[in-house]
């Protein structure tokens, strides 16, 4: 349990066995807590000699490769019947190279009997390299196995690109990759429901749907950041008239005591309306008496709304999100005027007294009207589809649930497009990202020690109540302030990295002792490594944008210095393979593999003091403003 694994945590920090391992981790801690008040945050300001040497947005490497290679490709066979797009990825294995054409093969196929034809695979890629542009991207290239074509980046020109980052304008967002700007783009997740407290489930579509939101932003896109919570139903219903019921001056005595504890107010509406078949009665007559609008009705139910909205803000606060709520009641007015649509056009029909549209590849329908004349999810996510088509203007939706919600989305997004709701005139993107459940350390679901879902709110606290307790240990004479903010960070952006490191639909086993690590590939690891660079830059006492001011450039020639200066120019790949499928672990693995590139170009490269220093630092300074921006993308600070 969450409570166990506290105390556990603690004996471990008291044990004597432990004392090297703990002071080693206290100091790390101590290097992050003072590096968070002293190193640049990602939106500071920039000099007006940075700013006047602007860039425009560039490229990411890949592309840059594609390009020249397909135009090799072209040129080496004219006779091809269509174009040939290069084929061009990170290398496998970097000691051949730190890309790779892999065109020949399939190549060889297509020329077979035409002119261009070639005796073998090899001999395909050596007519591209023939004809490869000359360009200052590539210092060489080599052959391998049957034709793979391995591409070694120059290190002049990712120094020079590193460099033109930094003196940019723009900054790191002159990588942005390109394609987004302008689109309007609506993100729906977290989706708590109204009257039930936030749990671990909703964790993940909050903190997956931030960083998609983040990620989309930092692209240029323009997003709509939607909160489709459960506001709107028949349990609304149940919770009225219990609070109706429970002062004898009825439902207008009624105050917002009486929603003070809505998880309290759920549970004992839902026991007599399982017990009660007189109150169930009740309970769907005053449903009815919401629907129609009744007043005293409408008032007690957005009380009860505004008090579950206040809780919401409340984690939303905490963890950094923004959101904009458009939940279920916003789409009520419209449900009617949709199933009338459907039906009046032969898209729906009734099928045992309910209405339904049935899409191919399914064998049950999607119920859009209920055999008793209620409305469901499904009445509700088409009515919010086409709304967010034709009146939001969105050129792509993206809904983040979990994954037992796939079924549904395809049906209604095939629905949709029978339904002419998705026009074949413009292009739009409709995507659901499902994710998987977040196991305890037994590898079951994860629940409390009396089986109760685990409360999100609880599991935020505990979090931060462990770094605040080794933090203290190690800076006793921290400020509430200063204690406040580095426990937050540490305590939060610990749950959310280890949220989002696995691939999304893979379950995860929920472990604080794991995420809370100074170890592997955890946020407090990676936060420290960012305070390392920062600990670095602090002690030369230079500030690398007077070094940009002053036209310094990064010059790499030891091998480390230029594995860096690649994984660093990766970043946009990184960015653009996070949207492609939508996937956030993509910018979590880059961030982990560029702290130990980094580690290992400081093991083997001097910095301070050193004849390279202005060069040196630079690229530290490079390092983490990329590594900056990736905990920012993640919603960690």
């Amino acid at each position: 349990t969450i409570r166990s694994s506290l105390q556990t945590g603690r004996a471990l920090l008291g044990s004597r066995r432990m004392s090297n391992k703990v002071t080693e981790a206290l100091s790390k801690l101590d290097l992050m807590v003072q590096s968070a008040s002293t190193s640049p945050s990602q939106g500071q300001a920039r000099s007006v000699a940075a700013q006047a040497s602007a860039t425009d947005k560039v490229r990411c490497v890949r592309h840059e490769l594609v390009d020249l290679f397909s135009e090799a490709i072209q040129k080496a066979f004219p006779g091809l019947g269509s174009a040939e797009p290069a084929l061009v990825s990170a290398c496998n294995q970097p000691k051949y190279g730190d890309y790779q054409c892999n065109n020949a093969m399939s190549l060889f196929g297509r020329l077979k009997g035409t002119d261009d034809a070639q005796k073998n695979p090899r001999a395909v890629a050596d007519a591209i390299l023939a004809n490869l542009p000359p360009s200052e991207i590539i210092k060489e290239t080599s052959l391998a196995g049957p034709g793979f074509i391995n591409i070694r980046v120059s290190p002049s020109w990712l120094a020079a690109r590193t460099s033109a980052m930094l003196a940019s304008n723009e900054g790191i967002a002159s990588w942005a990759p390109e394609g987004y700007e302008h689109k309007k783009v609506i993100v729906d997740f977290s989706s708590p429901n109204v009257a039930k407290e936030m749990h671990v489930g909703h964790l993940r579509s909050t903190i997956i749907g931030d960083t998609i939101s983040k990620t989309l932003e930092f692209c240029g896109a323009d997003v709509l950041r939607l909160n489709h919570i459960g506001d709107w139903g028949t349990q609304f219903g149940m919770l009225i008239q219990y609070i109706s019921e429970k002062r004898p001056e009825g439902l207008n005595a009624s105050t917002n005591e009486d929603v003070a504890d809505l998880q309290v107010l759920y549970r004992a509406a839902k026991q007599r309306f399982d017990e009660e078949d007189d109150f169930k009665v009740r309970s769907r007559e005053a449903v009815t008496a919401l629907q129609s609008g009744k007043p005293e009705y409408v008032e007690a139910w957005q009380r009860i709304c505004d008090a579950s909205r206040r809780e919401f803000e409340k984690i939303y606060k905490r963890l950094g999100v923004t959101i904009q709520e458009r939940g279920e009641s916003f789409y009520n007015p419209l449900l009617n005027g949709v199933v009338d649509d459907l039906m009046d056009r032969g898209i729906a029909e009734v099928s045992d007294g309910a209405t339904c549209v049935f899409v191919d590849g399914h064998k049950i329908p999607l119920i859009v009207k209920k055999s008793d004349g209620g409305f469901g999810y499904a009445s509700t996510d088409m009515a919010a589809i086409k709304h967010r088509i034709s009146e939001e203007k969105a050129d792509w939706i993206i809904y983040v649930t979990d994954a037992g919600q796939s079924q549904h989305f395809d049906m209604v997004f095939a629905a949709a497009k029978k339904a002419g709701y998705i026009p074949t005139d413009r292009d739009i993107r409709i995507d659901h990202v499902p994710f998987g459940l977040v196991l305890g350390e037994d590898g079951k679901k994860f629940r409390s020690r009396s089986g109760d879902v685990v409360r999100l709110v609880e599991l935020l606290d505990e979090a931060k109540e462990r770094c605040t307790s080794t933090i203290k240990e190690r800076r006793p004479d921290i400020t509430d302030e200063e204690l406040d903010a580095a426990s937050s960070a540490m305590g939060y952006g610990a749950v959310k990295y280890a949220d989002l490191k696995g691939h999304r639909t893979t379950n995860y086993r929920f472990s604080f002792d794991e995420m809370l690590s100074l170890q592997g590939n955890t946020a407090v690891y990676l936060l420290y490594a960012h305070a390392r660079i920062a600990s670095i830059i602090r002690k030369s006492g230079i500030d690398p944008e007077d070094l940009v001011t002053k036209g310094a450039k990064i010059v790499l020639e030891h091998e480390t210095e230029v594995a860096l200066a690649l994984h660093i120019a990766r970043f946009p790949e990184a960015i653009e393979a996070t949207l492609d499928e939508l996937t956030p672990n993509r910018i979590t693995d880059y961030l982990y593999d560029l702290s130990g590139v980094f580690n290992q170009f400081y093991n083997e490269c001097q910095v301070v003091g050193s004849d390279a220093e202005d060069s040196r630092l630079l690229l530290c300074h490079a390092a983490a403003v990329v590594m900056r921006k990736c905990l920012s993308l993640l919603g960690i600070t």
